[in-house]
């Protein structure tokens, strides 16, 4: 009860293993990328230690290299998303007209699949490349974390400290940025990483889909789509970016359920 912190730290760490694998390891890949070590989909050895591939090419090379793109642009959808949300929602609850408009919009948007909105854009527009996957998975995405801020700042907005500073004439901009949202840290943080897993999981499912191209010829959603066929003959092909993604999302909502716990429990 004394460190609250010590079990999301724990739980945290597959994501933090996870994440420094994807950073560091293309400096400790053993192989070129495109290189051939053997024949396809062969079996763990000294020179390709989780095998090969459909081309023969080191899996672990794969592995070490294809994560850095996926999270990257996971770790900017998620920060764009929770900052645009943030301030939508407050804005919302602390002018109601303003925030029926916004509610409205919302809701118009939150009809539309993000995988979908992904698979339009995309091909129609192939040149947009990883900055378009950004932009729709921002849309698509601001709608339902914005209403997560709403609620959370209508209780602070209807605060007496906050109705005495907009009754003192503090402008909009004040309210949200220097007396709401230093409030909501805990909501900024949560739905940083909420948003963080669900952007990897955005990501990874336009990769696999080889949208956008600018993601490269390997990342760890391609490797499970290019390696399926031969998963028989060599799994590490396709468990080891499997696993690298679906370990890095578990940890995180371990991680982030609780922290969220121990809140509470501390608070009561």
């Amino acid at each position: 009860m004394s460190r609250p912190w010590m079990r999301p730290a724990l739980l945290a760490l597959p994501a933090a293993a996870v994440i420094a694998l994807a950073v560091l390891g293309p400096f400790f890949a053993p192989h070129a990328v495109d290189a051939g070590v053997d024949i396809p989909y062969a079996e763990p050895s000294t020179a390709a230690p989780l095998g090969t591939d459909h081309l023969g090419q080191d899996v672990l090379t794969h592995l070490l290299v294809g994560g850095w793109g996926l999270l990257v642009l996971a770790a900017v959808i998620a920060v764009l998303v929770t900052a645009l949300a943030a301030v939508i929602g407050t804005v919302a609850a602390l002018r109601p007209r303003v925030g029926a408009v916004i509610e409205r919009s919302t809701d118009a948007l939150m009809l539309l699949p993000p995988i979908l909105a992904i698979l339009l854009v995309m091909l129609s527009w192939p040149s947009s490349g990883a900055a378009g996957l950004v932009l729709i998975a921002v849309v698509v995405g601001t709608p339902y974390t914005a209403r997560v801020f709403a609620a959370a700042a209508s209780g602070v907005a209807a605060s007496g400290y906050i109705e005495v500073a907009a009754a003192s004439g503090e402008r909009l901009a004040y309210l949200v940025f220097r007396e709401v949202l230093p409030n909501l840290r805990t909501t900024v943080t949560t739905q940083l990483g909420l948003r963080f897993v669900e952007a990897m999981y955005l990501v990874s499912t336009a990769a696999f889909l080889q949208l956008p191209t600018a993601l490269g010829d390997s990342n760890w959603a391609l490797m499970v789509r290019e390696n399926s066929s031969g998963a028989l003959l060599n799994p590490w092909s396709v468990l080891a970016p499997s696993l690298a993604i679906g370990l890095l999302a578990v940890s995180v909502n371990l991680a982030i359920a609780s922290a969220r716990t121990g809140r509470q429990g501390v608070q009561v």
